[in-house]
Parts: C-alpha cells; structure tokens; sequence
C-alpha cells in the first residue's frame, strides 16, 4: 500500500472513529449559545446502576446494549437512544435514553431514572461504587427535574411527555413528535 493510500486509510479510519464516539454520548452541551429542542418538562428523577452485578437491585445490562456508563438514562416510555439535558438547581448535565424503566415508580410520577453518576454530581452527592447509590445526599432518592430533549432516538416510544412504564408506550412505535420543535436559549457557563 503506498503511502499516501495509507495516510488516506488512517484519516478515514479516525473520522470514523470520531463520528462514533460522538454518536454514542448525549450532545447536550455541544457548541452554540442556543440549541433546537423538541420537548421541555419537568418530573421526578430517581437513579439506578446496572452493571450486571446482580448488586442493589441490579437487573443487568442496559437495554440499548450499552454498557453502563456515566449520562445512561431510563425511560418508561422515551425511544431508546433519545438525547436531552436534566436540569437541578442551577446544574445542568446531558443524558441519552438506554435503558427502560423506572417500573413501578413511574405510576406515582418518577418518570426519568438517571444513572447514580449524574444524580451523585447534580444533587452534590458521591458515587459509592460497593452499594452502587449515592451518598451525602441525606438518603434522597428523588429528586424534581426539569429536562430537556434535544433529539428523539430512532426506536419504539413515544415522543412526547413521559408516561408510565405500564402503559406499554416503549414498545410502540410513535413515527411523528406530538410536540413541536422550539429554541431553547441556553444557560450561561
């Protein structure tokens, strides 16, 4: 191979590499001063850890074949892969939609279950890797959100406001957004 198709090769290579990397994080805070967003809510959020452990609740690997990872949401009825922005006072953190759930939770308004990582570091807590919780926030499990979802993933769920777990919505496919697209002026910092 000559040189210069060997540096063709390598190039391509990266920018395929980068284009995935990119594609499986939340892009929340990516450049700009105001970003499109389809959807703009508040719930309660509780948080979860799933490493496939069998540890606190554990119940395996996240739906979306992704494996656990700092900014991994579940959703009772979000497509998987769908990509947003939690907000708590004043802090703000992105998130992408892999996992389904919280069950049960989700029938008394606990509509977003956020990954213990982005719930320790929005509510000022810490990460406790052996209980796989969060600790130094006085035992507080939930907490009341503002989101925002700034593209829906490809997948069965509804496109719109979350609702129960129950109700079967994540395994529907919902083709067009009940919700239309509007400017979200971001945040300063």
């Amino acid at each position: 191979m000559s040189a210069r198709l060997r540096s063709l090769a390598l190039l391509t290579a990266s920018a395929l590499s980068a284009l995935t990397i990119g594609s499986t994080a939340a892009h929340a805070d990516s450049g700009g001063t105001e970003q499109k967003a389809v959807l703009k809510g508040s719930t309660t959020a509780s948080y979860f850890w799933d490493d496939s452990s069998g540890r606190a609740g554990d119940t395996g690997l996240p739906a979306a074949g992704k494996p656990m990872q700092k900014g991994l949401a579940a959703s009772p009825s979000w497509p998987l892969m769908t990509e947003g922005y939690a907000i708590y006072k004043g802090k703000k953190l992105p998130f992408f939609v892999g996992d389904r759930g919280p069950g049960d939770p989700s029938s008394r308004g606990v509509m977003l279950d956020l990954d213990a990582k982005t719930f320790a570091e929005l509510t000022g807590g810490r990460f406790n890797a052996d209980t796989l919780g969060v600790d130094g926030v006085g035992g507080e499990g939930h907490i009341k959100i503002e989101y925002v979802i700034t593209k829906w993933g490809d997948g069965v769920g509804k496109k719109s406001f979350p609702v129960a777990f129950s109700t079967g919505a994540w395994a529907e496919r919902d083709a067009t957004p009940q919700v239309k697209q509007v400017a979200v002026k971001r945040p300063a910092g």
